[in-house]
Formats: structure tokens, sequence, C-alpha cells
């Protein structure tokens, strides 16, 4: 599985691979693609490392699970693979952007066009068995996650951290404030959204100011 991995990603993370807690979990995972559908596919476990370099890497946007539903995972937090409906989450996602930005809302939910500018779309369960949400949290995944957001904020310097919702907001602990920007607010799900915790937060324009301000270029949501 691991084969898939860009070369940088995996030799930043090779200490993380070796821990028994990875190994058991690679065994999971096989175990699980081998007898019942899961999503993403195989192939696109790793899709938020390979679509965004560590080197490029500009903005971390965390989710929770991968959809569980067919086709609709692709490997990137929130985002769809292309020609699928839009999830709750990602029509809300979209509404925000085009309050704050004016953007439009788009005719295809893939978000690689993020990820291809320095957006890492990270969900902390990297895999999902159909129709079971939750199915492979607590297995090792979040772990791992959290090794990558440690990582990050050692080693890189001005990052926008996007944290919505509780859950990701608990795994922002490990991000140095000092040396990044970390914008919180509700998780873009209707019973957060319809609360009044997730629109107007104005994370998209607030990060391409804070990037601009780092002479960064912005990114082109």
């Amino acid at each position: 599985m691991l084969d898939s991995l860009n070369p940088n990603w995996k030799a930043l993370l090779t200490e993380e691979f070796k821990k028994p807690y990875f190994e058991q979990l690679l065994v999971f995972v096989e175990q699980e693609y081998s007898q019942f559908k899961c999503y993403p596919p195989r192939n696109e476990i790793f899709s938020a490392f390979n679509s965004c370099s560590f080197e490029d890497l500009k903005v971390v946007i965390l989710g929770q699970d991968p959809y569980h539903g067919p086709n609709q995972a692709n490997g990137l937090c929130f985002s769809v693979s292309d020609g699928m409906a839009f999830p709750p989450s990602l029509v809300n996602i979209f509404k925000e952007l085009e309050s704050d930005l004016g953007i439009p809302i788009p005719i295809w939910g893939n978000l690689e066009r993020w990820a291809s500018q320095g957006v890492l779309l990270l969900n902390a369960t990297l895999t999902v068995r159909q129709s079971l949400a939750g199915s492979h949290q607590k297995k090792g995944w979040e772990i791992f996650t959290d090794a990558v957001i440690a990582t990050i904020s050692s080693q890189k310097e001005g990052v926008v951290f996007l944290l919505w919702g509780t859950y990701a907001q608990k795994k922002g602990a490990r991000i140095d404030r000092s040396k990044h920007l970390v914008l919180e607010s509700g998780h873009p799900s209707p019973l957060s959204a319809n609360r009044g915790f997730w629109f107007g937060n104005q994370h998209f324009s607030q990060t391409n100011e804070y990037l601009i301000n780092q002479g960064k270029n912005p990114i082109n949501w």
C-alpha cells in the first residue's frame, strides 16, 4: 500500500511506518479491503499526500472520515469524484466560498484543484468500510495523522490550518501557533451550519490574506 505514497512524504514519515501500530494498521486495512468494499479505492488512500507535495504545502484542511457511499471518496477530505452529487457539507463549503469571495458554486466537487495549489486535504482516518461510517476509526490512522500534523508544524512555517468542528480542533493540539495561522469554526455539516457556527467564518479570504502577507501566492479557490 505504501508503494503508492509520494517519495518525499514517505521519507519524512519513514520512522512512523516502522512503528508497531502502523504495521498492525496495514494488516487491518489489507484484510478489510480483501473482505469488504472499502473507500477510497486502494490506489487513492494516500491521494491527499500525492496531490500536495510537502514542499508546496501552504494550507491544511482537516476532515474526519472518508465518505462511505459508492464512488464518493477520492482520498481528499470533503472532496468527491467527478460527476458525483455534492454531500451536504461540501454544499455548505461552496456556499461559504461564494459568500466570502464571490466564487460561484462549481459544477464538480473534486477538490484536486485545491490540492495541486498546496492545500493538504487530510482526513483523520484515511479509509472506511462501505456504508459503515467510522468503521476504520481507532485502528491507528488517527495516530498516523497526528504525526503528520506534528511533522508539518515542526518542519514548515507559515502554514494555514483550517479546523472545522470540535474533532478537527482537538487534532490541532499539535500545531505550534507561534509559527502558523490556525482558523477555527463550526463544522460545515448542516447540523452545525444551520445553527450559525459555519456561515460567515470567511476562512477562505483570511487564508489568502495571510498567505499574501507571507509572500506566498494565494489559493485560487
